[in-house]
């Protein structure tokens, strides 16, 4: 599977850029990324399986970047989230260039998330449960008759 995903673009880009992701991760597999919220599970399926091999994280950065950005997506169908580009100190905080938010204002990092469930192993670290401990999500957003789109 290639996961070299390029270079993540500006905030404007990323609903492009993680359709091209989807795309590459989807043309050999039947994965169900269907910006679901229960396709967040497969993203930290994933994840703990590409730990489970031991790589070093440079050899899977494209991987995890792919895989973060999905889940900022989702966030944004399901959420009511918006990507934004961090400002220079968000992202010496976060360590990445982008990341969303919430109707309410909140920040989230899903990029970082999802390295960290890569880095630490720990399923406090799920995606999943990120999107389900969310606050300030739109009504309704995670209910799955709701057509999302691709």
């Amino acid at each position: 599977m290639d996961t070299d995903f390029g270079v993540l673009p500006r905030a404007a880009d990323m609903r492009a850029y993680v359709a091209g992701v989807v795309d590459r991760l989807t043309a050999r597999n039947r994965l169900p990324l269907d910006y679901s919220v229960d396709s967040l599970r497969l993203v930290d399926f994933m994840v703990d399986g590409v730990r489970r091999g031991r790589p070093d994280g440079t050899q899977v950065a494209g991987l995890l970047q792919g895989l973060g950005a999905y889940t900022g997506e989702v966030m944004v169908r399901r959420a009511g989230a918006r990507w934004v580009d961090f400002s220079p100190e968000q992202r010496e905080l976060f360590g990445q260039p982008v990341g969303v938010r919430m109707p309410d204002g909140r920040m989230w990092n899903p990029l970082g998330k999802v390295v960290n469930r890569f880095e630490l192993g720990d399923p406090d670290e799920s995606v999943r449960r990120l999107f389900m401990l969310l606050h300030g999500r739109v009504r309704g957003a995670d209910d799955p008759s709701i057509p999302c789109g691709r």
